[in-house]
């Protein structure tokens, strides 16, 4: 019966030595507020100056943090409102402050807390309230946890709202770019610096098939490209992952390299080009290079630079039946024939209209070079030395190349 008493009489002691830590806590308040926002001021970079978080916002945080912990302090069976951190989570996440030094405040402000109880514990010396601090310690630091979950599941998610969207309106301005339309007074120029493309940098349109309904292709591109310094902008449709990328000349092989080794299904690039007002034009040759590529292969192909390819894949069907009237009796070879008179064909308008140079990038005999030319007179009616009918058969080659994919 006295043990129980006694432990009775001691835990009546720990409870008053610990109501009277809480009410001269709360009567420190003031001070202490003070006391951590300076600390926080002094050792967080971020909020040296308050040009993210205004000073204001964050002396009242603080103090809205120190009133929760207090107040829980004193009444541990009440369940705290945590209303309080979590709209400190959302701001600080509107506000573009980084996550770890938003709860380093948290960590400051409790850890001064605890040192300012400590000390007054100290200084009163008596077994009961140093009892008494040992389960306020338990308590403060389970209140802290609390806060900072909540802070950060709030951070967490509006931060998640945010980024989603700024790629809506990041989509919207690139399908801007891709229609040619206005965005209310701003056009193709303004577009381009609100989505951040350089304006020193040539530009290139890439377009890829989607791997399933709207499921990208090309994943995680824009993070690849931006850690090689290259600029890019995308949208995403149900059948098409599409994006505008701003390369400087010593960046292309490097872009090239990060498309090619990211790409899961067909895949086509533009040529380059500066003005944003040709993006449209840019974005129709881009699919016509996918075009190009066999259904199922995942393969990234750049659109020729040429302007006779361009001038075809205008008008696609018009190529077609260019090609046809022109190399039709060639294209309804065996694929083996016709194959071998094409690729020669291309090798000898590619470099110079010299057989001997075809000839080695085709790793055969010059003569060959030269029977193969003269099927194609036979089967065409047009020679190679006549400028007309040159002209036709260039663009006639070109026609098929763009659409051999189709087929």
């Amino acid at each position: 019966m006295g043990d129980r008493t006694s432990a009775d009489g001691a835990g009546r002691a720990r409870a008053a030595a610990l109501a009277e830590l809480v009410a001269w806590a709360g009567q420190q308040l003031p001070g202490l507020i003070d006391d951590v926002c300076t600390a926080v001021c002094e050792r967080i970079e971020l909020y040296r100056e308050d040009d993210v978080v205004p000073r204001d916002d964050l002396h009242r945080s603080i103090a809205l943090n120190l009133r929760f912990m207090i107040t829980g302090l004193g009444d541990p069976e009440v369940t705290p409102d945590l209303a309080a951190p979590s709209e400190t989570g959302r701001r600080r996440a509107h506000q573009r402050a980084p996550l770890p030094e938003v709860l380093q405040v948290y960590r400051i402000g409790c850890a001064m807390l605890f040192d300012a109880l400590m000390a007054h514990a100290r200084r009163d010396g008596t077994p009961a309230t140093l009892d008494a601090l040992l389960e306020a310690a338990s308590t403060l630091w389970r209140l802290a946890d609390e806060q900072a979950l909540v802070l950060t599941e709030a951070y967490r998610a509006t931060t998640a709202e945010l980024m989603a969207v700024q790629q809506r309106r990041r989509s919207a301005l690139v399908e801007a770019l891709f229609t040619g339309q206005s965005v209310g007074d701003a056009g193709p120029w303004e577009v381009g610096k609100l989505l951040g493309l350089p304006l020193d940098s040539k530009l290139v349109v890439v377009a890829a098939e989607t791997c399933g309904l709207a499921e990208e292709s090309l994943i995680g591109v824009e993070r690849l490209l931006a850690e090689r310094g290259i600029v890019s902008a995308w949208r995403l449709t149900s059948t098409t992952q599409a994006g505008v990328v701003a390369m400087r000349d010593e960046q292309s092989t490097a872009g090239l390299e990060i498309l090619r080794a990211a790409a899961t299904a067909r895949t086509g690039v533009s040529p380059p080009y500066v003005s944003l007002t040709e993006t449209p034009r840019a974005l129709h040759l881009a699919r016509t290079a996918v075009a190009e590529i066999p259904a199922g292969k995942a393969e990234v192909r750049v659109f020729s630079t040429s302007p006779l390819a361009a001038l075809i894949a205008h008008d696609p069907d018009e190529g077609r039946r260019l090609a046809q009237q022109v190399l039709g009796a060639v294209v309804d070879l065996p694929p083996e024939d016709r194959d071998a008179l094409l690729d020669t064909l291309d090798a000898f308008l590619h470099h110079g209209g010299s057989a001997d140079r075809a000839a080695r990038v085709l790793h055969c005999h010059p003569n060959t070079v030269r029977y193969r030319l003269n099927r194609i007179r036979e089967l065409t009616g047009r020679s190679l030395n006549e400028p007309l009918a040159l002209a036709e058969l260039a663009t006639a080659a070109q026609a098929v190349r763009l659409n051999a994919g189709r087929s």
